[in-house]
């Protein structure tokens, strides 16, 4: 092969609209009469590509789906002007649910609620549903059968994770205002509002408010 291996990765990442698994590097390779590279030989091109980034704005990032090429944390306040478009808003309603998703999966609307103290209208769990962050994950042996919900890993990749265990630790949600926004208040702008019965009518003005992103993983690209 005449193009070094980390090259190829390094510009399929680059280019890529989604991380890439190794699976899918290694899929890259499978047309070309050989043999494709191992899992290592993968590996190391991206341990290698790392260090390149080291000291630069970029940075291999692994989340959930895979590899990706973005921009640091700590640049992104000159890159996101960029982009002219207002942050996506969303209520902290619809953020202390997805916390509580997070931290209790699998689990019910009506445990969300009982955690909340607050019904939780639908058109929260539309939108999460909607922006594929929490997906039904079965039914609870109940009558009624209600349906459980989890986390995905579109919501993974967001947040910028590798996996759950990434989350803070938290020994139970006792305060779920401060959990909201020390987790999601990077992303995008949290409105303020009543946290009683307000919550549907905030989500229709979140639902217009949204907007474009930027970048649909909460983190520049490069």
């Amino acid at each position: 092969m005449s193009e070094p291996i980390k090259n190829i990765i390094e510009a399929a990442i680059m280019v890529a609209d989604e991380p890439l698994s190794i699976d899918r590097l290694i899929a890259l390779f499978k047309e070309d009469g050989g043999e494709p590279p191992e899992r290592q030989v993968i590996r190391d091109a991206l341990a290698s590509l790392e260090e390149d980034y080291a000291e630069r704005g970029i940075e291999l990032k692994q989340v959930a789906s895979g590899y990706r090429i973005q921009a640091r944390q700590s640049v992104a306040k000159w890159v996101n002007r960029l982009w002219t478009e207002r942050p996506p808003r969303y209520t902290r309603a619809l953020l202390e649910t997805l916390a509580i998703v997070a931290y209790r999966q699998p689990i019910t609307r009506g445990e969300i609620e009982s955690i909340r103290g607050v019904s939780v209208s639908s058109n929260v769990i539309r939108t999460l549903m909607e922006r594929e962050w929490i997906k039904v994950a079965g039914h609870r042996d109940v009558p009624g059968r209600p349906a459980v919900y989890a986390t995905t890993r579109k919501f993974l990749d967001y947040f910028n994770l590798k996996s759950l265990s990434e989350l803070p630790t938290l020994a139970e949600l006792r305060n779920l205002d401060d959990i909201a926004t020390d987790l999601f208040d990077e992303p995008f702008q949290v409105i303020e509002g009543k946290k009683e019965e307000a919550d549907q009518e905030d989500e229709e003005q979140s639902g217009k408010e949204t907007g474009a992103e930027g970048n649909s993983e909460g983190q520049p690209s490069a």
